[in-house]
Parts: structure tokens; sequence; C-alpha cells
């Protein structure tokens, strides 16, 4: 169908036909999820009133369990605070933020949550 060849890297292909690889699909199905329910996060803000650069960004609970830091709520809340500026800023409308985070996931083709956080933005 795209005539490519067995060893050839899918990601540009991914780009082009704007299909998000399944790490990528995870990342905005749970960004959906916190936007959805952002009245079960709690913002640095509210935590403190100091007027910090990440004071807009959700505080991560605190937790000694594995299992915890580990689930949805936690992952949620550090991919998140990950997000560039210019996305978290659209997260009180849902209709700007959706096209606007599967357009930034579509653009970057991330193949793992790590490579994710490991991507800088200015």
């Amino acid at each position: 169908m795209t005539k490519l060849r067995k060893r050839d890297s899918c990601r540009q292909l991914f780009k082009r036909l704007e299909i998000l690889p399944s790490k990528s699909q995870y990342i905005l199905s749970t960004l959906l999820l916190v936007v959805k329910n952002n009245d079960l996060f709690t913002t640095n803000q509210e935590i403190h009133k100091i007027n910090t650069r990440c004071n807009a960004n959700l505080h991560p609970p605190t937790s000694n369990l594995a299992i915890f830091q580990k689930g949805v709520y936690c992952s949620g809340i550090k991919l998140y605070n990950h997000l560039p500026p210019n996305i978290t800023s659209l997260a009180k409308d849902i209709k700007l933020f959706k096209p606007a985070l599967k357009r930034f996931l579509c653009s970057h083709s991330f193949y793992s949550v790590d490579k994710y956080f490991a991507y800088r933005h200015n």
C-alpha cells in the first residue's frame, strides 16, 4: 500500500498519514483523561501561594507505593506537566486541547514514553 520495504522505518509514514504509534496513543488517552477530569487534580498554585514558573503544573501526590506511582493518576500528572506551555494553556477547552495535542504527538511520533520525556520544548 505504501511501498515500504520490510526494514524501512515507519516514523515518517506515521507522520505523513497522521497516525499515532501505540505509545503516542497512550499519551493522548492519558492526557485527555487528565483534562476531562481536571477537578480530581490539584495545581501547585493551590498548594502554595508562591509565584513560581511551575505554579500552573499539576501537583504530584506523595506516596511510597510503587503501584500508585506507576498508575494512571501519577502518570497523567507527569505527562501533563511535561507538555509544552502552548498546549497546556488550551487545557480549559477540550475542543481546542485535543486537536493541538494530537498535532503535537503526530508531528513527533513518539515510540516510547521515555522519548516523550526526553523531548525538550523551548
